[in-house]
């Protein structure tokens, strides 16, 4: 059974690993008559390591409460112990911008589950540099922008295009994900929305980082294909990993059967992550993921 509204938040928690954490957060909660209805960590170390934590909780009338528990906890428990931590309401949907080029194949499944209510975001716009899924788009209810860009614009043209791509998403997306979007996003926008932009890459990262990797892989012979969901950062491909999977090949396959069957995984990985992401399962730990998944 579903909780009603304003009733559930989600608390992430990084720290260093020491006795009583765990007991200083569940007794704290307890004392606002809050019940954990959802509960994981992970130690790196119990000796000098890193201590994370994910915990969902219920209690009436929360909303109303937020505010004042936010401030009680950094007082009591989060200062004392020297935690980095969020505490965000389940019941308040992130707003995601989706950038797209002329694949479809990542976007349409994110908009179809997002229609069947697999995925509990709100949707603001789609962003794309060509002009080609523009019906399909508007045919879900959902704006559809176009920013042209290509490598051949002079410097001015592209921090005119810098600005306004940061411009349409500031107030607009909580998060923003590349589906399929075949240009490096900005530094400026980059830094906007650290670990807040997730991307697919058509690879088994680190493994043939950068373009036309399907073609690579045929090319190496390789026996797996995969795909990688990550947060993007300044340095192409290498930010941190949320998801991978792959699938075994053959001699057999060509390059389009790399692809037909690369999609598959893609639209798997990025569906994962994106999910992941919403109910607040991910911590990041410099250039790693803790992914509380189950």
């Amino acid at each position: 059974m579903e909780a009603p509204s304003g009733t559930t938040a989600r608390l992430l928690i990084t720290c260093a690993d020491q006795p009583g954490i765990v007991a200083s957060v569940s007794g704290f909660l307890f004392s606002f008559g809050a019940n954990i209805i959802d509960f994981d960590q992970h130690s790196s170390d119990p000796e000098g390591g890193k201590f994370f934590m994910r915990l969902e909780f219920y209690m009436p009338e929360l909303n109303g409460r937020l505010a004042g528990i936010r401030d009680e906890f950094q007082k009591k428990v989060a200062g004392p112990f020297g935690m980095a931590w969020s505490l965000t309401p389940a019941w308040i949907d992130k707003k995601a911008a989706l950038l797209v080029s002329r694949h479809d194949h990542v976007l349409l499944d994110l908009l179809w589950r997002w229609k069947r209510g697999e995925l509990a975001m709100e949707v603001t716009m789609v962003v794309s540099n060509h002009l080609d899924l523009k019906d399909e788009v508007e045919s879900f209810g959902v704006r559809f922008l176009h920013l042209p860009f290509d490598s051949g614009m002079s410097a001015e043209q592209k921090a005119r295009f810098e600005q306004d791509l940061a411009d349409h998403l500031q107030g607009n997306a909580d998060f923003v994900v590349l589906a399929r979007y075949m240009q490096i996003i900005p530094p400026r926008v980059v830094g906007l929305y650290p670990d807040r932009i997730i991307n697919i890459h058509h690879s088994f990262l680190p493994a043939f980082v950068g373009s036309d990797p399907y073609r690579r892989a045929a090319d190496r012979g390789v026996k797996l294909i995969g795909a990688t969901a990550h947060y993007v950062t300044e340095r192409l491909d290498q930010g941190p990993i949320i998801e991978q999977d792959v699938i075994r090949v053959s001699h057999r396959n060509n390059v389009q059967d790399l692809k037909v069957l690369g999609r598959d995984i893609e639209r798997q990985v990025m569906a994962r992550a994106v999910k992941w992401h919403l109910d607040d399962r991910i911590i990041v730990d410099r250039n790693k993921t803790i992914v509380f998944n189950k």
